[in-house]
C-alpha cells in the first residue's frame, strides 16, 4: 500500500505473485487503465515473464470484472468494518483477510461453493487427468 500509486507499485505485486505461483504457461493479467499500465517499464515486465495484458477500452468492465468484485467484497468485508491507526496496521488487516480468509476459506458461488485455492487446486487435478 501506497498512498500514491506509481508504477512500481503494481509491478512489485505481480512480480511477488509470478515469484509465488511460478506459471508454466502465458498468463492473462487484467489491469485498469491507469498510467502506470501503459508505461514501457510495465509492457517490458510483461514481455520478460511470459505475461499477456487485457485491457478493455474505458467504460467496459468486463476483463477486470474478477477483480472489481474482489475489491467491492475486500471493501465491504474488511476494510469498512475496521479503522486502522496506521498504514502499517492496514497493510496487514489486509494481508491476514486475503492470505488468511479470502484465499483458503472463503466461498464463492461462481466457483460452485469452494474458496479460491480449492477452486483452483481442483482445476490443476482436472488439467492432470487426476
Amino acid at each position: 500500500m501506497q498512498g500514491r500509486t506509481y508504477t512500481d507499485l503494481p509491478l512489485q505485486a505481480l512480480l511477488m505473485a509470478v515469484w509465488r505461483r511460478k506459471p508454466k504457461t502465458k498468463v492473462q493479467v487484467h489491469p485498469d487503465q491507469g498510467s502506470q499500465f501503459t508505461s514501457y517499464e510495465w509492457q517490458a515486465f510483461l514481455e520478460q515473464h511470459n505475461l499477456t495484458q487485457s485491457m478493455s477500452r474505458r467504460g467496459n468492465c468486463w476483463d477486470n470484472a474478477v477483480a472489481e468484485n474482489f475489491f467491492n467484497l475486500l471493501k465491504r468485508e474488511r476494510i469498512r468494518r475496521r479503522k486502522h491507526k496506521t498504514r502499517q496496521e492496514a497493510r496487514q488487516d489486509v494481508f491476514d483477510y486475503i492470505e488468511f480468509f479470502y484465499d483458503p476459506q472463503r466461498k464463492h458461488v461462481r466457483y460452485g461453493m469452494l474458496s479460491p485455492i480449492a477452486f483452483e487446486q481442483q482445476q490443476k487435478l482436472k488439467l492432470n487427468g487426476d
